[in-house]
């Protein structure tokens, strides 16, 4: 039985065990009352057989068919037949006549008894002395089609509670899925860079209400954490950008100078070292301003393939100089909107990432796969790759693997072009191209 883990297959499953048990209980209901039907008839034709043969002499005929026509007379009896048989079966009197002989002790009727009046009924056989048999019947049905008629009962009575049950399982279910729509529908908001997205709060005050003023006090907390996180970081990238960049401005001047001669390739270096940082705290800045979303909203519409050959031709040249060979491959008409100067920098970002950490005579090739609903960017190459354990951490900020921590980078460029996938509600993927690396860059399809 599969796992009841969506709102849909927890609501079905729960109608039909109502149904079920709707039906086992209209049944068992229905049983019980034929039951206690067939035992208050068994009770009277009992009675009225004992009556009838205590008051006569046993295997006297005379007196037994007397007293069946007194009690055939009375308003309280009138509906009870009476049959009074010899021991070979032959009718001797009595208000009924049985078309078939019936066993000794209580037994069931139908139509096919073929006795006037009666559709369903009870009878009693006994032994009434000298070979003779009285056989007492009494209708268990006795007003016309009753029967059908405490179906029909049953019928409407479980019918209301059904549809009831139904009715309000619909409301509920369009309730919470409604409640849950508007929960994703803030989720996907924030996920997209919105975080002053909040749930709607019903002035009822609910329970519904009581939640979804708890998920946004929530949300206000991650915000302000976040906000504070991001704060601090843009504060001190500012903060230290400025006095690395006065720190090389003086670097540079000094180098000018005519006694700096000797130490050309020391301040030569301390300079590279400023440019590295100044880079990274750059870097820094820029995927905290692509996370912020501000820059979604001057997204245009572009064909990503387009751009990816215009690029491609562009920076051929420069990896042919580190001696890559740069391919553009297959590259589909695909419309997104997006930034063009940011996913212009993931590109160079993710080429440049493939020049700097594998070997000269790498091919990479750059491709663009038009889906239904989704575009992939891959830039691909033949070298060393990445193990599947290590590209989490390649992707992490200042992630760097140990191949990789002397050569020239600061750990942000990965991170950068993820940020700028998700500002385009799309993802970065690292994946085993055997030999190689592949890097993927997934863009949601203009409709």
């Amino acid at each position: 039985m599969p796992a009841l883990r969506s709102l849909r297959s927890l609501t079905l499953a729960f109608l039909a065990a109502f149904f079920v048990a709707v039906a086992l209980t209209g049944f068992a209901t229905h049983r019980a009352m034929q039951r206690a039907i067939v035992e208050l008839v068994d009770k009277r034709i009992a009675a009225l057989a004992d009556g009838v043969i205590s008051a006569s002499p046993p295997g006297n005929v005379a007196a037994i068919t007397s007293r069946i026509a007194a009690l055939s007379r009375d308003r309280d009896t009138a509906d009870v037949g009476f049959a009074l048989t010899d021991a070979n079966g032959r009718w001797l009197g009595g208000n009924v006549h049985p078309a078939r002989s019936l066993p000794i002790g209580f037994s069931s009727l139908a139509r096919e008894a073929r006795i006037a009046g009666l559709s369903t009924g009870r009878a009693l056989v006994r032994d009434a002395g000298g070979g003779l048999r009285l056989t007492t019947i009494a209708e268990t049905d006795p007003i016309d089609e009753e029967g059908a008629a405490r179906g029909r009962l049953y019928l409407f009575g479980f019918a209301l509670i059904v549809a009831i049950v139904v009715a309000g399982a619909v409301v509920f279910v369009s309730l919470v899925s409604r409640r849950i729509g508007e929960v994703r529908e803030t989720a996907l908001a924030i996920i997209d860079g919105d975080m002053r997205r909040r749930l709607p709060v019903d002035p009822s005050g609910d329970a519904f209400a009581e939640q979804a003023a708890t998920f946004n006090r929530m949300l206000d907390r991650i915000a302000d954490l976040m906000a504070e996180i991001s704060n601090v970081s843009n504060d001190i990238a500012h903060d230290m950008r400025t006095p690395l960049a006065r720190l090389r401005s003086r670097l540079a001047l000094i180098a000018g100078r005519r006694e700096a001669a000797a130490l050309q390739d020391e301040i030569a270096e301390t300079l590279a070292q400023c440019d590295a940082l100044l880079a990274m705290f750059n870097a820094a800045l820029r995927i905290a301003e692509v996370e912020g979303g501000d820059r979604r909203a001057g997204f245009t519409r572009l064909d990503l393939g387009g751009l990816v050959a215009e690029f491609g031709e562009m920076m051929a040249p420069v990896a042919a100089e580190s001696g890559h060979l740069l391919v553009v491959g297959d590259c589909d008409r695909a419309d997104i909107d997006g930034d063009r100067q940011l996913l212009s920098q993931a590109l160079i970002n993710l080429v440049e990432n493939a020049l700097c950490h594998t070997p000269a005579g790498t091919t990479i090739t750059l491709s663009v796969c038009s889906g239904n609903s989704h575009v992939r960017l891959t830039v691909r190459d033949d070298g060393p790759g990445i193990p599947a354990a290590q590209q989490a951490t390649a992707l992490r900020r200042f992630g760097r693997l140990e191949p990789s921590r002397h050569a020239r980078g600061h750990g942000l460029g990965l991170p950068l072009v993820q940020a700028i996938a998700g500002l385009h509600r799309g993802r970065l993927d690292l994946e085993q191209a055997r030999p190689g690396l592949r890097a993927v860059l997934t863009i949601a399809r203009v409709a």
